[in-house]
């Protein structure tokens, strides 16, 4: 895609990389709107295609592993924004860290970059490297690569992000509205700085126009230093909920708590154990020296409560425009797709479903398109909620990160357990399994036009294929010990998305006006 033509050539270019993800996706609009002209860096491109802003930047194909793939998304890059890390912890998830930050950090460098732009976790700055959590580590080490990259760079340092779809204010927001009643960890004691996600979206454009003598960390919060247990009653204040009880114990570690999060709320255990070992340590800021560079305006940064307001006014409207779950994409773009001609990887099992449906293909697509979340699956609620229940239970993603649209999908959109791979809108949804599987999988739906029916209505043939690519033997075994549920599980959801569609028609052939399709089965149902 190739940048507006009305943009002002003179205008900074900027490359952003982990644009897809919850911080990037909000800081490219904002960027755009400050006139700067913007180049996203993408493994998978497509996952690009329908944001709202997508033809107004350049989308350049790319990994920051890959040095030759960083090249040319470099070129002619006057600020670089780094906003990609790894999830979860150990010894593998750090290496992984280090190798990109040198990387890019190399490529920054001979590309001429001006500036580097990292956001990173706030450390406390008494506690010894080896004593901080592997995330924390992780993000305080790639923040040291980057400024000793001999390019400019501005390390930003923010604890607790709030804002609508945040990994911190899920955390938040769902066990404070699940758990009137709470034993939790200790860590609900140790206070920490949070801060509005509109201030570090201020602060990140705000560091493009640093002058070149700045190579160095700022910390970034808000006004108030808090608990956890703080913020939980804060939460329940501001949503109107009833006064919580929270009691503190001494014996649940970061992993059973992060097993206890993972029960409780979307967020799964892999994503909540490094936030839960983030807690234990105290996190305020040092300093607030970033306002000589990008000042404050009146009422910044925001208060607590004021974030938390927006936040839920934004999740109760359902204009989440970017979520934790964004970012956490399972599979690599060389994985071999559904649609290849020969099979890449061998066996390849289907289960294909095909049905006519009385209704225009305007009218099955509204129901193709708003499945999942709190519409749910249209077959065997209990089998879905089970097999959500069991991902989770293996540190899977679950049944419940729901959607980020109610009604609307795009690509890269998380969805459930799944992920949107593919959307021709009126015609085809292919979505990616995230669930743990000895595999690849793959549902595909499909609206064709199939001429009219009687009386001249419109009709339409609705074709569903789940596929499945076994990964060794249990993969073979997988596929087979569930294969006599199929005719339950998709044969039923082939029959209810077919009869939703068509109560959903009216007389006259065409879709009826409103929202959602009626009759929609729910299963794995979100409190939104």
């Amino acid at each position: 895609m190739a940048t507006s033509s009305a943009e002002p050539t003179s205008a900074p270019r900027c490359l952003v990389t982990g644009a897809g993800g919850y911080i990037g996706g909000r800081l490219v609009p904002e960027l755009l709107d400050a006139g700067h002209r913007v180049r996203c860096l993408a493994r998978t491109p497509a996952n690009l295609r329908d944001l709202p802003w997508s033809e107004r930047v350049e989308i350049v194909r790319g990994d920051v592993t890959d040095a030759a793939s960083l090249r040319p998304a470099l070129r002619d890059v006057d600020v670089a924004y780094y906003l990609v890390h790894s999830l979860g912890s150990g010894r593998d998830i750090e290496q992984t860290d280090r190798r990109a930050a040198h990387i890019f950090a190399d490529e920054a460098r001979a590309a001429g970059v001006g500036r580097i732009v990292y956001l990173g976790g706030l450390t406390p700055r008494d506690v010894p490297a080896e004593r901080l959590s592997p995330h924390l580590r992780s993000r305080a080490e790639v923040g040291h690569i980057l400024l000793r990259s001999g390019v400019p760079t501005t390390v930003l340092r923010a604890a607790v992000v709030i804002g609508s779809g945040s990994a911190s204010f899920e955390m938040l927001r769902y066990l404070t509205e699940r758990l009137p009643v709470m034993v939790t960890p200790s860590w609900v004691h140790t206070r920490v700085q949070p801060i509005a996600v509109r201030d570090v979206l201020r602060y990140l454009v705000g560091s493009a126009r640093m002058p070149p003598d700045v190579n160095r960390t700022f910390d970034i919060g808000g006004p108030d230093i808090l608990t956890y247990r703080d913020m939980m009653m804060r939460y329940a204040a501001v949503a109107g909920l009833p006064r919580r009880l929270i009691v503190p114990v001494p014996m649940l570690t970061p992993r059973l708590s992060s097993l206890w999060i993972g029960l409780v709320t979307p967020v799964p255990a892999g994503l909540a154990r490094p936030l839960a070992q983030s807690l234990r340590h105290e996190v305020v800021c040092g300093e607030h020296d970033i306002a000589a560079h990008v000042p404050d305006p009146p009422g910044a940064p925001l208060p607590f409560d004021r974030a938390l307001a927006l936040a839920v006014q934004r999740v109760r409207d359902a204009n989440v425009t970017t979520r934790w779950s964004n970012a956490s994409v399972r599979g690599a773009p060389s994985d071999p797709l559904p649609t290849d001609p020969d099979w890449a990887g061998g066996s390849l099992y289907t289960d294909e479903r095909e049905r006519i449906v009385e209704a225009s293909p305007q009218a099955l697509w509204r129901v193709i398109e708003g499945i999942g979340g709190e519409n749910g699956w249209y077959s065997f609620p209990l089998a879905w909620a089970v097999r959500g229940w069991l991902d989770r239970l293996v540190g899977g993603v679950g049944l419940r990160r729901g959607r980020r649209d109610a009604t609307r999908l795009r690509a890269g959109d998380a969805l459930d357990f799944w992920r949107v791979e593919e959307i021709e809108h009126g015609r085809l949804l292919r979505l990616r399994a995230e669930m743990r599987l000895p595999g690849l999988a793959w549902l595909e739906m499909y609206a064709e036009p199939d001429g009219s029916g009687p009386y001249g209505a419109p009709r339409t043939r609705y074709r569903q294929r789940a596929l499945f690519h076994p990964r060794g033997l249990a993969g073979h075994f997988y596929w087979w010990s569930v294969a006599p549920f199929h005719a339950v599980v998709f044969g039923g959801m082939a029959r209810r998305i077919a009869r939703t569609a068509e109560k959903s028609t009216g007389p006259d052939g065409r879709s009826a006006a409103g929202g959602a399709a009626p009759g929609l089965h729910r299963a794995g149902a979100r409190h939104q």
